[in-house]
């Protein structure tokens, strides 16, 4: 039996007062055309960054388990040798990089980087240092071709390609040059946009010496501007949950609970970039978590875009709501369970297509008993 297509979207209503969290190249904050008109935006990469962060402070991040996106792969599969087999460094290093050319990664600049970064489990590193453990003394003293032939044949890239860290498996990873180092993302991220049209705005500011002396004159050492926006942005991301149990090997309870660690995340991360400056540690207005057999972007809601001179997140989030009903009158797409927080106090009739409001905590468990009980379904079926 084919198995179930269930997915779990994440809309998301987030005000970030004054700031500049993801700027370009030039340091102004990111935008889009979107309706005809300039939103602020904020990349799927920057808020991905965000999450990934987020997940190492949730008090479930176990270091040695946790990936690493470097080039330094050498570097990390040489030091592990040492501390593990005892041989010197450079022994350490001419072992570790024959172990790593049956990767065949074009290698960087310096000779102890590859080209690119690659994404993996620390575990993962241990496990390519197992493979030769045992016999390292012997194997460095092989002169180079005996060496390189030696660990030819070693399963280097089977270590790199099952038992992935929870990151990998959510977000995946791309190898161009290695495709069976590839893993489909169980996650898909869109960019946040704004609700409604942004202009950037300008912060002017000087900073001056405060050993001066006063015959010196008063003026400022120096003057500069930061640019920024505010804005309500419009967030989303839907989680393929038969790709994530593929990519965990198969595990369902590792699924869901890395399900559950993704959830809380997202939804709580914001980039930090000018965060000194701007101190944005804003939470949702509102979020909704969709059990779904096919994702759906409500982003459409917002193409006209919201325009008050009475606060935006209100009028967004009706729109949200009428673009639920919208989608299940128009396209036929019945959620299988919807759990949303939000505050009635401020938003008014919302609970007849996002559900009466959970506390957020309680809504993740619920999204996640709903998940639970439909692969418990499927299975039996």
């Amino acid at each position: 039996m084919p198995a179930p297509r269930l997915f779990i979207d994440i809309h998301i209503l987030h005000s970030l007062p004054p700031s500049n969290a993801n700027r370009d190249e030039n340091g102004t904050p990111k935008h889009a055309q979107y309706g005809a008109v300039r939103r602020a935006r904020v990349s799927s990469q920057a808020w991905k960054r965000a999450t990934r962060t987020t997940m190492t402070t949730d008090g479930q991040h176990i270091p040695e388990k946790a990936s690493t996106r470097t080039k330094r792969i050498a570097a990390l599969v040489t030091a592990r040798l040492a501390e593990t087999t005892g041989i010197g460094r450079p022994q350490a290093a001419r072992l570790a990089n024959s172990l790593l050319s049956n990767l065949e990664i074009t290698p960087g600049r310096r000779p102890t980087e590859t080209a690119y970064l690659l994404y993996f489990g620390k575990a993962q590193v241990d496990g390519i240092v197992a493979l030769v453990a045992d016999q390292a003394v012997e194997l460095v003293a092989l002169p180079d071709d005996e060496l390189a032939k030696t660990v030819k044949n070693l399963p280097v890239k089977e270590q790199l390609g099952s038992g992935h860290p929870v990151d990998v498996a959510l977000f995946g990873r791309m190898v161009a040059r290695i495709p069976q180092l590839n893993v489909d993302a169980a996650v898909q991220v869109a960019h946040a946009l704004s609700t409604h049209p942004v202009q950037v705005e300008f912060d002017f500011f000087t900073a001056t010496d405060d050993e001066k002396p006063r015959s010196e004159g008063t003026g400022a050492e120096m003057m500069d501007t930061t640019e920024f926006n505010s804005a309500l942005y419009y967030r989303y991301a839907t989680v393929g949950v038969q790709q994530l149990i593929d990519n965990l090997d198969g595990d369902t309870d590792a699924a869901l609970k890395a399900l559950k660690r993704f959830l809380n995340a997202f939804t709580r991360s914001v980039p930090t970039g000018h965060q000194t400056s701007f101190a944005h540690h804003t939470r949702p207005y509102l979020t909704s978590l969709v059990v779904r057999d096919c994702p759906v972007n409500m982003v459409t809601a917002f193409e006209r875009p919201v325009r008050s001179t009475d606060g935006i997140a209100a009028e967004s989030a009706k729109r949200l709501a009428a673009e639920f009903a919208e989608t299940q009158i128009t396209w036929g797409y019945e959620p299988i369970a919807t759990h949303s927080s939000y505050s009635p106090c401020q938003t008014d009739d919302l609970g007849a297509e996002l559900g009466q409001p959970f506390q957020f905590a309680r809504a993740v468990e619920a999204t996640i008993a709903a998940v639970r009980d439909k692969l418990s379904d499927e299975g039996r079926a």
